[in-house]
């Protein structure tokens, strides 16, 4: 069993901290799924920027593979925000840099590499739709986080996605349940074999065509919380790594005790997650906070003789 995360990496920017973060909707769930004991790996593109090194060198400090990942020449992307009453509130993005603008396209040797994985994993802020069909094909069971956005629930867009995918993520927090059902309803009508919807503290929801089956939160004392960043990808990963434990593939759909014990998993993983920083911590300073580096002094040549050069100045 593993998990290759395919699209998005971004720099989270806690304005509040003054400190980065390394993150991303697809590095999040190989990370955490890595944390939970399966091996993972990172499929996309790393900025040459600083930013790239950094979220690179983060992301396989956590023993996630990064080998088939490429870096070019732009920017990377960074998020701003910061914490309120524990929750974070998104202040600012760039639009994700190079790594949006120029995302990976799978020729026959990387779609042969995400093939060899039981579950690819990627979102909207990925630009990877054209490639869903490509890894729909290949076999590896795909998922797909549709986050909370609108424009990502119209028609065309779910018709464009949902043929393609054995797991749909929906965050929900902001429907009540009998509109949470409807749009669950809509996913699976439009191709999802299965979509899970988190609603924050009131609970999650997962449904397959044929029934639902809903667990409650994991509530977090809310005084000792770190913050909120990564709780719905945590719960996805929690969820996912579940379901492949007890022997989830596309021929062997889960059983309903099976996405019971899923949703534990996912609800423990999620209530977990309120106690990290950041997505998966590796903070560091905001570039323009840091410390400028010591000037390294500045020596005049020295002529023949072993004396400075008369004519050389700085």
């Amino acid at each position: 069993m593993n998990i290759l995360g395919f699209g998005d990496n971004v720099v989270d920017r806690f304005v509040d901290r003054g400190i980065d973060y390394p993150g991303g909707n697809c590095v999040n769930v190989a990370v955490y799924a890595r944390r939970l004991g399966l091996d993972t790996a990172y499929l996309g593109v790393f900025g040459d920027d600083d930013l790239g090194t950094f979220l690179r060198t983060a992301v396989a400090a956590e023993g996630v593979a990064v080998e088939s990942s490429v870096v070019r020449h732009g920017e990377s992307g960074v998020s701003t925000l910061h914490v309120q009453g524990g929750d974070r509130v998104f202040l600012g993005y760039n639009g994700g840099g190079v790594t949006v603008r120029e995302p990976l396209v799978l020729d026959e040797a990387l779609l042969a590499y995400a093939a060899s994985f039981s579950l690819v994993h990627s979102s909207v802020y990925s630009h990877t739709e054209s490639e869903l069909p490509k890894l729909a094909g290949a076999g590896p069971l795909v998922s797909f986080d549709l986050s909370d956005d609108d424009e990502f629930r119209t028609p065309a867009y779910l018709d464009r996605v949902c043929p393609h995918l054995d797991l749909a993520l929906l965050s929900c927090s902001g429907l009540d349940e009998a509109a949470t059902q409807r749009l669950l309803e809509d996913v699976v009508a439009r191709g999802a074999r299965m979509v899970l919807a988190t609603r924050g503290l009131a609970g999650a929801t997962v449904y397959d065509g044929r029934s639902a089956v809903t667990a409650p939160a994991f509530a977090a004392d809310a005084r000792s919380m770190a913050d909120t960043m990564g709780c719905g990808d945590a719960f996805l990963a929690g969820f996912a790594v579940s379901l492949l434990r007890d022997g989830w593939s596309r021929s062997a759909p889960p059983s309903r005790p099976a996405v019971e014990r899923a949703l534990r998993h996912g609800a423990q993983s999620a209530h977990d997650q309120c106690f990290v920083e950041a997505a998966f911590g590796h903070g560091r300073p905001t570039a323009s906070l840091r410390p400028a580096a010591p000037e390294t002094p500045v020596r005049a040549p020295l002529d023949r003789t072993g004396a400075p050069a008369a004519e050389w100045q700085p």
